[in-house]
């Protein structure tokens, strides 16, 4: 994946909910981004440009609705018992930022990513290749919910990863839309809401708005977070940009993204210390992001009632 990240998965594959940990080996300098009304965030302050704390210790993203944030406690009490935090005299504090998705509809609706699993997705991770599709944050995700549940298909969790002049910039999504998944590249459709209960075609859901269709009021399932990380090195401003920047992958590959009842929120972390324009890392960050989540729905897998890209 990235030099100087690792990335660790908790599921529940009976429930259907799950956690995913993204730690830095040393403090990372973070941004975030929140493109959606209905997002659940924790870290905002930290990562503020104003605050104190020049860094950060990790990333978490997990389904269970704001439930599911008991799992970022998991993670600081990992990184706590490793000396790894913002030291404060008698012990360091690890400042661990998080967002969450709306999966209750499709398992239990009581099983919720808690602190003993974000405290196994920490202790889960490794550097390298990241394992895809339905495990950790997208063991639950959907997409396609013009219509509901019963029309939806399977989300899940994908990476991708660039080089640019030396400089690479990753990408780990979870993909629970409202919208449906286009190629990033062709444009075609991939996944998302289809025309009937058992149906296998997909109606084009911003189509469908476009002619007038019912905005979908709020319903369970919805949002797409994740975080983008590269080996430049960057101010917390400049991070800030870059999320920003790297948002507009979700507008590549999300049909159409930023709904009112989507939660989209993206992460930057910044692992490196290697020199790079800002503008020319935003634009690989834009296209690693819609790689990603173009990536999630291709390695989903399907459930009853629920297909995957792969089924269609």
């Amino acid at each position: 994946m990235i030099p100087g990240l690792r990335v660790g998965h908790a599921t529940d594959a009976v429930g259907l909910t799950g956690c995913t940990a993204i730690l830095p080996d040393r403090p990372a300098v973070g941004a975030v981004e929140v493109l959606g009304r209905a997002a659940g965030v924790y870290g905002i302050e930290f990562l503020d440009t104003r605050h104190l704390a020049p860094t950060t210790h990790g990333v978490v993203l997990a389904g269970g609705s704001a439930f599911g944030l008991a799992s970022v406690w998991g993670v600081m009490q990992y990184l706590e018992e490793r000396g790894v935090g913002f030291p404060v005299g008698v012990t360091v504090v690890p400042l661990v930022a998080g967002a969450i998705i709306f999966d209750l509809g499709v398992g239990d609706h009581r099983a919720r990513p808690d602190r003993a699993m974000g405290y196994a997705a920490a202790a889960a991770a490794l550097p390298g290749p990241v394992t895809e599709g339905n495990v950790g944050a997208g063991t639950g995700a959907t997409v396609g919910k013009l219509h509901g549940h019963e029309r939806a298909m399977r989300g899940g969790l994908g990476a991708a990863v660039a080089e640019r002049a030396g400089v690479t910039v990753g990408a780990v999504m979870v993909v629970n839309a409202v919208g449906d998944v286009r190629d990033p590249e062709t444009g075609r459709l991939i996944a998302g809401a289809r025309d009937a209960r058992d149906g296998r075609r997909l109606i084009d859901t911003a189509a469908a708005l476009s002619a007038g269709a019912p905005r979908p009021a709020f319903r369970p399932m919805h949002t797409t977070i994740g975080v983008v990380a590269t080996t430049a090195v960057l101010t917390k401003e400049e991070a800030r940009r870059v999320a920003r920047l790297g948002a507009q992958g979700f507008e590549r590959a999300l049909s159409p993204p930023h709904l009112d009842t989507d939660g989209d929120t993206l992460f930057c972390l910044s692992v490196g210390d290697a020199r790079a324009d800002v503008g020319a890392l935003g634009g690989a960050a834009a296209e690693v992001v819609a790689r990603a989540i173009a990536r999630a729905v291709r390695a989903a897998t399907s459930l009853p009632g629920l297909p995957a890209a792969r089924d269609l």
